[in-house]
Parts: structure tokens; sequence; C-alpha cells
């Protein structure tokens, strides 16, 4: 069922101030920047070992990363885990109980279809189920 965790995501308020830490400081590689009209996200895409790290910069104050931030602050925000049959996934969870912030995937960031689990099922974590047909 799953296959990796494909990625971490971590809510920032600003990509410029928040980048430096990771490619400088720590020397992890930048793969890119993608904006995700969908999500109201601009997203960074650092390489760390097997894993990525995604950190999420709001588009707009109705964004769900900039409501994320005003509650919560900056920081962790979800772990993706990267599933093949991701529709299949999600009818699973929905069968044992857990309830789903989507009833279908939706398109997320390097081209994936995503969906969420609703941390009031999972022990208070955001947990997205990740599915990147041909991609890496």
């Amino acid at each position: 069922m799953i296959k990796k965790v494909d990625h971490i995501g971590i809510a920032v308020r600003s990509l410029d101030k928040a980048l430096p830490f990771y490619t400088e400081t720590l020397q992890l590689p930048f793969l890119g920047i993608e904006e995700v009209e969908s999500q109201g996200v601009k997203v960074a895409f650092i390489k760390a070992g097997e894993t990525k790290l995604e950190l999420l910069e709001p588009t707009s104050p109705e964004s769900p990363i900039a409501q994320f931030i005003e509650k919560r602050g900056e920081g962790l925000h979800h772990v993706a885990l990267g599933v093949d049959s991701i529709q299949e996934r999600i009818n699973e969870m929905k069968e044992k109980g857990i309830r789903m912030l989507q009833d279908t995937p939706k398109p997320g960031a390097g081209g994936a279809q995503v969906a969420f689990m609703h941390p009031k099922s999972t022990g208070g974590i955001l947990y997205e189920f990740c599915e990147k047909k041909g991609l890496k």
C-alpha cells in the first residue's frame, strides 16, 4: 500500500527567507519552484536523501497554508506517503473509518495526484496520499 515517504511539507511565510537555511546552511540540493494554483501555494523542492522537502508558501490569505500559519505558525505541515492507485487508497481509508479531506484526488505539486487524511482521524498528523504516475 505505502511505497515510501514521498515528501514532508513545511509551511513557511516566505520562500526567499526560508530557502537559505536548507540550501546554504544544510547544503541540500535545490530542485526548483512551482506554483500550484489549486492549492493556493508556491512550492520549493529540496532533496534530502531519498525524500524531498516541500517548502510551502501561501499565495493568498485564503490559502490553506496561510490559514495553517495563522493558527499554528510556520513548521511541519504534512507527511506525504507515496502510493499507487490513490483512489483505491482513499476508498480503503474511508472503509476503515478514516475521514478524508478529499473523496477524489486533486492535482498537487510535481504533477502528482494528492488526497489528505483529516488529522482528527490520524492522531493529529496531516497525512497526504501522493501518486506520481510515470514520475520519480
